[in-house]
């Protein structure tokens, strides 16, 4: 059964100098997971934030982030274990969700050489 993996932050959320959202996408490529989505969001807010939109009166370049991965469920849960010493070590909160995903269409594409 296929599930979908995903983790809610922000994009200023760093790990060792680089944004924990770009490494989880880069950790899911290592991992040979069978893809990854980043979506920046337009508006949102955590338990202990404000409440942060991307309108471009508003001077603040926090906002929230969504790194999606659909995959097999084994395959997901044993990524979350890999990266959890990881992400225990992120002062900054987030969410991570799973969920069934029914896929009603994959049309693998071409790899290019």
């Amino acid at each position: 059964m296929e599930k979908i993996l995903r983790f809610y932050l922000s994009n200023t959320d760093t790990y060792k100098h680089d944004s924990v959202y770009e490494f989880i996408a880069r950790s899911a490529k290592k991992f040979g997971l069978s893809g990854a989505t980043v979506y920046r969001c337009s508006m949102g807010f955590g338990k202990t934030s404000q409440l942060r939109s991307d309108k471009f009166w508003e001077f603040n370049i926090k906002q929230p982030v969504i790194v999606e991965i659909i995959d097999e469920e084994n395959r997901l849960r044993d990524f979350v274990k890999e990266l959890t010493p990881i992400l225990d070590a992120i002062p900054k909160g987030f969410l991570i969700t799973f969920q069934d995903v029914e896929i009603l269409f994959r049309k693998q594409g071409e790899k290019k050489n």
